[in-house]
């Protein structure tokens, strides 16, 4: 598979990268439901097969649990993967994580994710999500001084505005920023992704399915049989009237992959890599059978008539 260099880090990645969130397990607030480890370890396994050189996780991602499954799954693989994960929502009482940002806080995530993952040192260690506000330079100046002394390799932040990427550029440079874009969720391309690509920012974009929604596999009736400790329930993006707009442009994405020959999820996906700052997308698989239809993003290119059809405008 094809690598493009990751912004400012200057590392090699593959332009589909391993999103580790579901196979975080279920009894946790953000859970996908009831996960098989060893499908989880399988599909990981699959995706370096096929080419993918990276993966990310998180601490909060079943309160440690994914990046423990990622630990299995590429222990003694050679070469060994990249692997970037996340910290700021460390873990609170009963099974329930907060937001902090706070020095001691930030180091004491850190340690425990290299412990878990079995890594000397991290790839890319990102701020997750930049809450509490007053806490952002704070935070920042922690992953600063990770880096220094060698803990982590590179550093980055997730779900920043422009203006909270400034605030943390005037400490350090910001490598890497992952925020949310696919076909349904679009507001990073009015501000953060030309600042990301004027400033040389490397880009890995989330969910770019919109978590399941893009990949042609989901119907009403799926989303009505998913089991309670999965988030989706609970999201506005798979209740009317959102619903509705999203499975039209679904219908719009299978007549597109039909014709390359490939599954609706990897025109999803290879939507997000159209885009000038983007490096990388993140996708998330359970079980071995789902990397391979999606794998195709990586090397699929969209005509701009292909996309006109995608977004109505044909």
């Amino acid at each position: 598979m094809r690598t493009v260099t990751f912004g400012r880090t200057g590392l090699e990645i593959t332009p589909v990268g391993f999103g580790a969130w579901a196979i975080g397990g279920s009894n946790w607030a953000f859970g996908w439901g009831e996960q098989d480890d060893h499908e989880s370890v399988s599909a990981i396994q699959r995706a370096l097969e096929l080419g993918i050189n990276w993966v990310d996780t998180a601490a909060q991602y079943g309160l440690g649990h994914s990046e423990e499954v990622v630990r299995r799954a590429v222990e003694g693989v050679e070469p060994r993967p990249l692997i970037f994960t996340k910290g700021g929502q460390p873990e609170g009482p009963n099974r329930t994580s907060y937001q902090s940002l706070r020095r001691d806080s930030l180091r004491r995530e850190c340690e425990g994710s290299l412990e878990r993952l079995g890594v000397d040192a991290i790839d890319l260690y990102q701020i997750h999500w930049p809450i509490p506000d007053d806490e952002v330079e704070e935070g920042w100046s922690t992953l600063a001084q990770l880096k220094e002394e060698g803990l982590v390799r590179h550093i980055g932040a997730s779900n920043f505005s422009v203006g909270q990427l400034e605030r943390a550029e005037s400490i350090s440079p910001v490598e890497a920023l992952q925020p949310p874009y696919s076909l349904l969720d679009r507001e990073v391309e009015a501000e953060i992704l030309p600042y990301c690509e004027e400033h040389g920012i490397g880009v890995i974009v989330y969910s770019p399915m919109s978590s399941g929604l893009l990949t042609g596999r989901m119907t009403r009736e799926r989303i009505a049989s998913l089991p309670d400790d999965d988030w989706r329930r609970k999201s506005a993006r798979f209740r009317e009237p959102e619903l509705s707009r999203a499975l039209e442009l679904v219908e719009r994405v299978k007549a597109i992959a039909e014709r390359h020959g490939v599954s609706p999820g990897a025109v999803a996906v290879a939507w997000t890599l159209r885009h000038a700052a983007v490096h990388g997308a993140i996708v998330g698989f359970r079980r071995p059978d789902q990397v391979d239809p999606i794998v195709a993003a990586a090397d699929l290119e969209l005509s701009d008539d292909d996309v006109a059809e995608i977004l109505g405008d044909a």
